[in-house]
């Protein structure tokens, strides 16, 4: 499938059939969320994939009651990482390791340090948060493009998310992505003109 088809394709699924994705699909999927870019290559975000049906019922009671976490094959929780001091020498061990020079390392490094000094925990979540939405679409499209489907969500309480899934405390849930196959049908995509957007 073509990246065009994936995207006019795409729609949030409000309620899938149930049936499992294959782990090979899966994992296929999620190598392409690897990829997503951020900022500096720091990558400051992790994935629970919770499959268990009893958990999904726990967690759908903190998701406004939507269907698509119990429905679902797979629910993906993407975590923001606010932990800079520990995600700036992950990357630089990973620098290392994949022999890129030491003056290379260095310079990314320190300037992911001077980059993030400044900022309060508060902000730091904040950008992990937007780095975050970067591998969320990747997600959306990849689905699609692998032959099933997905939804972005907001709409649940991360705090209780945290204490279910015993999630770190440097980690916070910021969207939810459940993967399957479609029960529903989309709709019409209905999006303002081009000239609304662009000036």
């Amino acid at each position: 499938m073509q990246f065009k088809e994936c995207v006019m394709q795409r729609y949030a699924t409000k309620k899938f059939d149930g049936r499992t994705i294959p782990d090979a699909k899966v994992n296929e999927l999620l190598e392409l969320v690897r990829y997503a870019p951020s900022a500096l290559n720091l990558q400051p975000w992790k994935i629970k994939i919770v499959t268990d049906k009893k958990t999904k019922e726990s967690l759908r009671q903190a998701s406004n009651d939507q269907e698509q976490i119990t429905t679902c094959s797979h629910l993906l929780v993407f975590c923001a990482d606010a932990d800079y001091e520990s995600l700036i020498k992950r990357l630089g061990d990973l620098m290392k390791k994949n022999h890129v020079p030491m003056d290379m390392v260095t310079m990314i490094t320190e300037m992911a340090t001077g980059f993030v000094a400044g900022m309060s925990l508060e902000q730091r979540k904040a950008w992990s948060q937007a780095q975050t939405y970067l591998a969320l679409g990747n997600a959306l499209n990849g689905a699609k493009s692998l032959g099933f489907d997905s939804c972005p969500m907001g709409g649940f309480n991360p705090a209780a998310y945290s204490q279910i899934l015993k999630i770190p405390i440097n980690l916070t849930p910021v969207m939810l992505c459940p993967i399957g196959y479609a029960a529903d049908t989309s709709k019409p995509k209905i999006r303002y003109a081009l000239d609304e957007l662009v000036f």
